[in-house]
């Protein structure tokens, strides 16, 4: 096993099971629920197809309070792959794609965004 298959391993979770980063957003998505500026959102709610024996199911799929919708992706690091599967989905669907990193504690904590 090469040293990349052993570190890709040690993140892998059961399906619809959230890592820390993934909790506590979803935290943060609660909040924003009861402030009123999202109606809805699921963890691995979707499963989008970008090609035949291709998919790519993002962290989070997110109604904003005025009907729009966003995938939000959650990284701590990013893989190739990942990366050009959200790319690709940005380009096919009519959402907002935004990834969603957390921010360390000395940096002043939150979430750092970048849109596709």
């Amino acid at each position: 096993m090469t040293a990349l298959r052993r570190y890709q391993a040690l993140g892998r979770l059961k399906p619809g099971q959230m890592n820390k980063t993934e909790s506590a957003y979803a935290h943060h998505l609660e909040l924003r629920k009861i402030a009123g500026e999202i109606a809805w959102y699921k963890f691995e709610g979707i499963k989008l197809r970008l090609a035949a024996n291709t998919f790519y199911s993002p962290d989070f799929a997110v109604m904003l309070s005025n009907g729009e919708m966003e995938i939000h992706e959650v990284k701590g690091h990013w893989m190739d792959d990942a990366r050009a599967k959200i790319k690709v989905a940005a380009e096919m669907y009519p959402f907002r794609f935004i990834a969603i990193k957390a921010k360390a504690k000395k940096d002043g904590g939150g979430w750092s965004v970048e849109e596709f």
